[in-house]
Formats: structure tokens, C-alpha cells, sequence
């Protein structure tokens, strides 16, 4: 009995001579007190101040797993100073003059035209024009030939001096505006070589395009206006035309001076954006030509859109031409959907479902995450009048070896038919300095650890030497638990062997 009381009281002991030595203030009081009422006031006031220090940790720590952010805005000199690609489409879809017979032989089984005399582009409607190209799309059959063609519309190209020719651009195709044009894309398989550099051939980064839209065979019933749709965009970036264009008049030289804009984003946990692809998209994005585009959330949320119209109706958006891939529910099988016709009922009611459900677009549209990366171009659009007069027979001769029939007043308007055709753009860098809006993390791993640290030190005065002398108490008390427990062992050995002898 007098041997427990012993071994408790050097355990005692080890605990006293440690908080008498210990760096943190409280527990020493504590263990330095001469009276009860001493020891149990530093006792409460260490236990209390302790209490309001987990306090302020735990909303430390709780405030680090919100992962706050905030956005830092730096203005860098581009280096190297890249030229953005460049986007531009006729306003007007269709040629008339390609369409009209081709759209004759595919009305014929409707008697949708009156056959007396000769038909005219007029004598059909927008639907039935787009649902002729439709069907041709349905078909596999390319609508490329019953549009304008780059060659029939570059005058002239240059960049910084340089002669620039149809080879330079890639293609694409859009519903609402027919063959587009894309300058300076960064194309696969390729490094960032075959992009152009601001500084090359010694310019200032100019990119000047002439461009005549043979607006006498525009198809009425398709646009409303005469012109170009052209965009600014990042060399990796999906042209987002139809929402982001800008419409440029003929008769004018339209002057693009751009500035670059970075916006860029923390993956997971401290924003909801993603970079990946989904098998969908890629198959998507080989509709534009062998160009390097990467993950955009617009396109994810038309081909989840997509999916749902498929899934009920068994074709997608008669719109959406080249977001034609959806995924097989249940599968990663990916197959090319046929087009709905526009007067279709059921896709009439999908999409309208579709967009005004938000359960509907969480339950197919959950992997649709903003973009982590993002390039935006802000544009000051100026313009003049051209052409002048000395450009005049150039602009002249080049409309009349183009494959576009020429209006049959030709010989007699053809000034003012250049005035209501032709157009040039000139896109400019205005400055190589990138406006770059980065998210950062508000507090890091760091940040919680000073943060606990404070409060440690600022309440019950503990810091890292704290604990190290609390880990010190730990290895000393073990170290005479086991120490007792052997002195134990051995004297209940000496016993036993005492007792055998003696019987």
C-alpha cells in the first residue's frame, strides 16, 4: 500500500516539476500557488481563457474550410506578345443563287411553291429554308457549297506588311450565319509556333482585311441586314460568335483597337470551375477544323441541353449544328443526333421545359462548371468611309473573277453595288499590357496556422515549446510506467523463486 502511494506520488511529482518549469504562465501559477485559494483562482482563470481560446480556434479553422477568396489585379507586359485569332462570318447564311434550285427539287414533294412562271427565292419562308438544310445535314450531306466561300469574299489580307492569303484561315459553320472564317487559331499537334506574334515582321501588331459580302444574293428571309459578324477572341478559345459578335456595315473601314483581359481562377475546393473535357465536347470541338479549343462551359451547357432533347424526341436543337454529340445515357458511347425540323412539337416543348427547370439542368448539366481560364478582349470600335475612288476598278475586277454571279445591273450600278458590299477591317493591339485578375486564396495553410498560434499565445500564453514540454510530460510518465511495471516484474520474480526454495 505505502509503495502505490509512493509511485502516485512520483507521478505527482513529474506533473508538479513540470508545470513549475513549463513556458505557459497559467499552469506554473498553478503549480506555484502556496494556497488553495491561489491555485484555484489560476486554475479557473486557465481553464476559462482556455475555453475562449477553442472558441477562436475552431472559427478559425472553420473559417479556413469556407475557403475565402479574393481577386488580385495585376497589369503585366505580355511576354510574348501573341496576336488573338479572329472570327468573322457574312451576315447572310445562304447564296441565293446556290440555294434556289437544290431548295426547288426538295419542295416539290411538299407543293410548297406556286409553279406558274419562274421561282424566286421569295416564294419561301425561313423555315422552310432552314428545314431544307436540315435535311441535308440529316443526310450527311455537306450545305458548305450553298454558302459563301472565303475566296469568293477576300479581297485582301494582310498582317503587319505581310501578304497574308484563304490558307491562313480555318473554317466553321454556324446556323444562323453560314461559313465562318477563323485567322490565327492554335491548331493541334502544333506548339504555339504557328500562332502569330504582335512584333512579327518587325509591325505593331495589324491585321487588315477587305472583304465584299455580295449582298445582292443575301436570302432575305434569313437576315434583316448587310454586313459582317466578326469576333475578337483568344487563340484557344471557341468563337462564341453568335452571342459575342459585332456587326461591321460595308462601305465603312471598321477600326478593332483591342486590350487583353485574363481572368483566372483556383481549381477545387476554392472555386467551382473545371478545365476537362468531357467526351462529348472533344467530339464537338473536331467540328472546327483541327483547331486546339479547350473546355468551354457555353458548349456544356448546350450539349447537356442537347441530351435531354435527344432523350425525349430522338433529335437535338435545330440551332446547334455543331453540338450535334450526345452521350448514350448509362454509357460513353457518343453518337451524331440527328436535327430536329424548327416546327418540330416535342422539341418545341423539351427546350422550353429544359430551360425554365432548374432540377432539370442540375440533374444533366452537374459537370457544366465555369471555366478556370478565361481571355476576354475589350474593343474601341472607330470607322471612316471607304472605298475610296483609286480602289474602285481593283475592287472592281476582283467581284467579277469571283464564282458569285454578279447582279444583272452590274455594267451600270456597279459603284454603288461596291458601296453596299464592301467593307475593310483593320484589328489592332492598342497595348501589350494584360490587365490579369488572379483569384487568391484570403487565407492558407499558413494563414490558420498564425492564426492558432495568436491565439494560443494571446489567451493561455502556449506555443510550439509548450507543447514539446507537454510531449516531455507524456514520455516521462510513460517512461516510469514501464520503469514500474519492470521493477514490479523482477520483485514478483525474486518472490516466487524465494517461496519454491523455502518449500
Amino acid at each position: 500500500m505505502e509503495e502505490t502511494k509512493n509511485r502516485h506520488g512520483r507521478r505527482r511529482s513529474i506533473i508538479r516539476d513540470s508545470c513549475l518549469n513549463t513556458s505557459a504562465y497559467g499552469l506554473s501559477r498553478v503549480a506555484r500557488s502556496s494556497s488553495m485559494l491561489g491555485r484555484f483562482f489560476w486554475l479557473i482563470s486557465f481553464l476559462g481563457f482556455t475555453a475562449v481560446m477553442i472558441y477562436f480556434i475552431v472559427r478559425a479553422i472553420l473559417a479556413y474550410f469556407q475557403y475565402p477568396t479574393k481577386i488580385d489585379v495585376t497589369y503585366v507586359n505580355k511576354w510574348p506578345p501573341y496576336f488573338p485569332a479572329f472570327s468573322f462570318c457574312n451576315l447572310s447564311p445562304l447564296r441565293s443563287d446556290r440555294i434556289i434550285d437544290p431548295l426547288l427539287n426538295y419542295s416539290n414533294a411538299f407543293n410548297w411553291t406556286n409553279r406558274n412562271g419562274t421561282p424566286t427565292i421569295s416564294e419561301f419562308n425561313a423555315s422552310s429554308i432552314l428545314d431544307f438544310s436540315i435535311d441535308q445535314l440529316n443526310r450527311n450531306k455537306s450545305v458548305e457549297s450553298f454558302m459563301f466561300s472565303l475566296s469568293s469574299m477576300l479581297h485582301s489580307c494582310v498582317y503587319n506588311n505581310q501578304p497574308c492569303s484563304t490558307s491562313d484561315f480555318i473554317l466553321f459553320t454556324s446556323a444562323s450565319f453560314g461559313l465562318c472564317y477563323t485567322f490565327n487559331a492554335k491548331m493541334k499537334n502544333s506548339s504555339t509556333d504557328n500562332i502569330r506574334l504582335i512584333r512579327q515582321n518587325g509591325g505593331e501588331g495589324t491585321l487588315s482585311l477587305g472583304i465584299y459580302v455580295h449582298s445582292h444574293q443575301y436570302v432575305p428571309q434569313l437576315t434583316d441586314s448587310i454586313g459582317l459578324i466578326a469576333l475578337i477572341h483568344d487563340n484557344t478559345q471557341l468563337p462564341l460568335i453568335e452571342s459575342a459578335g459585332i456587326e461591321l456595315a460595308p462601305g465603312q473601314k471598321h477600326r478593332l483597337s483591342y486590350k487583353e483581359k485574363k481572368i483566372m481562377l483556383l481549381p477545387a475546393p476554392y472555386s467551382d470551375c473545371a478545365d476537362n473535357m468531357s467526351i462529348a465536347m472533344k467530339t464537338t470541338m473536331a467540328n472546327y477544323n483541327g483547331a486546339d479549343y479547350g473546355y468551354s462551359d457555353i458548349v456544356c451547357y448546350e450539349l447537356c441541353q442537347q441530351n435531354y432533347i435527344f432523350e425525349k424526341c430522338g433529335c437535338v436543337n435545330p440551332n446547334e449544328w455543331n453540338a450535334r454529340s450526345v452521350v448514350i445515357t448509362g454509357t460513353n458511347n457518343v453518337i451524331y443526333a440527328p436535327l430536329c425540323k424548327t416546327n418540330n412539337i416535342c422539341y418545341i416543348e423539351a427546350i422550353d421545359t429544359f430551360t425554365t427547370s432548374s432540377s432539370l439542368t442540375d440533374k444533366y448539366c452537374a459537370n457544366c462548371k465555369t471555366q478556370c481560364s478565361l481571355t476576354d478582349y475589350s474593343i474601341q470600335i472607330s470607322s471612316s468611309a471607304t472605298p475610296m475612288e483609286s480602289q474602285m476598278n481593283n475592287i472592281k475586277m476582283f467581284v467579277e473573277s469571283s464564282t458569285v454571279p454578279l447582279p444583272s445591273n452590274w455594267s451600270n450600278t456597279w459603284r454603288e453595288q461596291i458601296s453596299e458590299s464592301y467593307l475593310r477591317v483593320d484589328v489592332v493591339c492598342q497595348t501589350t499590357i494584360v490587365e490579369t485578375n488572379i483569384q487568391t486564396a484570403t487565407l492558407g495553410p499558413v494563414d490558420l496556422l498564425s492564426n492558432i498560434g495568436g491565439q494560443t499565445g494571446l489567451w493561455i500564453g502556449v506555443s510550439f515549446l509548450s507543447l514539446m514540454e507537454l510531449i516531455e510530460i507524456l514520455y516521462r510518465l510513460i517512461q516510469y510506467h514501464f520503469h514500474s511495471n519492470q521493477v514490479d516484474s523482477t520483485e514478483n520474480q525474486e518472490k516466487n523463486a524465494t517461496s519454491t526454495e523455502s518449500m
